[in-house]
């Protein structure tokens, strides 16, 4: 099999030739290399390479035996440059950490090469994970492989766009307020938000931060599911992480179970929707009823999501990087400051008045998915912006108060407590991916996962991925 070949093959497929010896962690680190050097000149996904320390990772795994090398059995993972990987420079996409490099890796980091991870890279992302464009003052810009003039969504960006041009078969992406979901509907993959808990990781600033979650970006759903079940497990260092589920994530995927009943939200009910965007998710959602399910428009009650986002978000901030502020303040991105400043202000009335809407929201969406197995809308309410526009400023007529203001679609589902996965469902006319966010109840990982490959198996979208660059602008 070709280099080339090798490239397109989906992870579970790489996996399985990992595991009857068809190919070593050494020649596919030898593939991406190459791929690497062809294309990420041209979208700026993988600023960071460690393939010595990848190499020297693959010749002790391959000294033991097949079946004790975990489940990716070897086959390479890009982390995310905000989470920590020993020896590895980790600049979380800031000036002021530009020369960092850890002495000890991410819990999550070392759950993944436990399971056979080889991690080879680092993928780009904006400072700090803030703001949903990938750029930062340390590397640059991340640009969309579908039109390299427009942005890949952030912050995970530049895990999507590795995937999205196979510099990656699977990658490791971080999700507060749509990080991991936007980018993924942007660069056409497939990119999950799983529940509180479900991927444990180092904890800093607080034990009980949940906003952002740990999660699977791939380029199909079996592929993500099989990330996922990688990932998971419990740690003690993680007081909040859940054990891995008795039946594996890739055998839900793999089931073919499909809804019973799915609601479909265009807006819900809470931000303006670009109409192509809208019309092509609604068809995409209506496809459901040809595998006998009944589709209805429908939506939780979320109405205070911006507001208790807002206030949740700043005491994050504020929690996290307040004492950057004091001491490395010319130094942070605008949108940073603006947001630990924000934090900054708040009162013990506000955060108890934010925490006791997230109680609401979560406690409407037990409620809702009662009746509901699923609900899908868009993942993103516009299609792929101009890479030079640091955030979207205006949707439908509609002039945003802030730069995160445009995310309260996936935002609204965080606040919520609900998994949820972006999955590619079209093109806009001008050959733009567009993804459709699929969620379930609190910890509906499993549901989410069996009822997105029943639509993509529908949609027949499987396979577009990965493209060379459209070197464009």
């Amino acid at each position: 099999m070709s280099a080339q070949d090798l490239v397109r093959q989906t992870a579970c497929a790489v996996v399985d030739k990992l595991r009857a010896g068809d190919v070593t962690p050494l020649d596919l680190l030898n593939v991406l290399e190459k791929r690497i050097a062809e294309v990420d000149g041209k979208v700026n996904a993988l600023p960071t390479l460690c393939i010595d320390r990848a190499r020297k990772s693959a010749k002790a795994l391959m000294q033991r035996p097949v079946a004790e090398r975990g489940l990716l059995a070897g086959l390479p993972v890009p982390i995310k440059d905000l989470t920590d990987v020993a020896g590895v420079l980790n600049t979380q996409g800031s000036p002021i950490f530009k020369d960092n490099i850890p002495a000890r890796s991410d819990l999550l980091v070392e759950h993944l090469e436990g399971n056979g991870a080889i991690v080879y890279a680092k993928s780009n992302t904006p400072e700090f994970g803030a703001g949903a464009n990938t750029f930062n003052e340390v590397f640059g810009a991340t640009l969309n492989p579908w039109d390299t003039s427009k942005s890949a969504a952030g912050s995970s960006g530049g895990a999507a766009v590795a995937l999205a041009t196979g510099m990656a078969w699977l990658a490791h992406g971080s999700d507060m307020g749509g990080s991991l979901r936007s980018p993924a509907s942007f660069c056409g993959i497939v990119g999950m938000r799983p529940s509180i808990g479900r991927v444990a990781h180092t904890p800093t600033a607080g034990v009980d931060r949940n906003l952002g979650q740990q999660g699977p970006m791939a380029r199909n759903v079996e592929d993500l599911a099989l990330l996922l079940d990688a990932m998971s497990g419990d740690h003690a260092a993680d007081p909040l992480s859940l054990p891995a589920p008795a039946t594996s994530f890739l055998s839900a995927a793999r089931s073919g179970k499909k809804p019973k009943r799915i609601a479909y939200s265009p807006d819900l009910g809470i931000t303006p929707v670009d109409p192509e965007v809208k019309a092509i998710t609604r068809k995409a959602a209506e496809r459901f009823a040809d595998a006998g399910v009944i589709v209805e428009e429908a939506h939780p009650d979320w109405r205070e999501a911006h507001e208790c986002f807002h206030a949740l978000r700043a005491l994050d901030f504020a929690m996290s990087k307040a004492k950057l502020l004091r001491e490395k303040r010319d130094l942070l991105k605008p949108e940073v400051v603006w947001n630990i400043e924000e934090g900054l202000r708040l009162t013990v009335d506000q955060i108890a008045r934010a925490e006791s809407q997230r109680l609401a929201m979560t406690a409407r969406a037990v409620e809702f998915f009662k009746t509901y197995d699923l609900l899908l809308t868009p993942t993103t309410i516009v299609p792929p912006f101009p890479v030079e526009n640091r955030y979207v400023a205006e949707c439908a007529g509609k002039q945003f108060d802030n730069y995160v203001e445009w995310l309260g679609i996936v935002y609204a589902i965080t606040l919520a407590c609900c998994p949820s996965l972006s999955l590619p469902c079209g093109f806009t006319a001008s050959g733009l991916p567009v993804g459709v966010q699929v969620v379930s109840a609190p910890r509906g990982d499993a549901r989410v996962l069996a009822g997105a490959k029943v639509l993509e198996d529908i949609l027949g979208v499987r396979g577009t991925t990965p493209i060379d660059p459209k070197v464009k602008g």
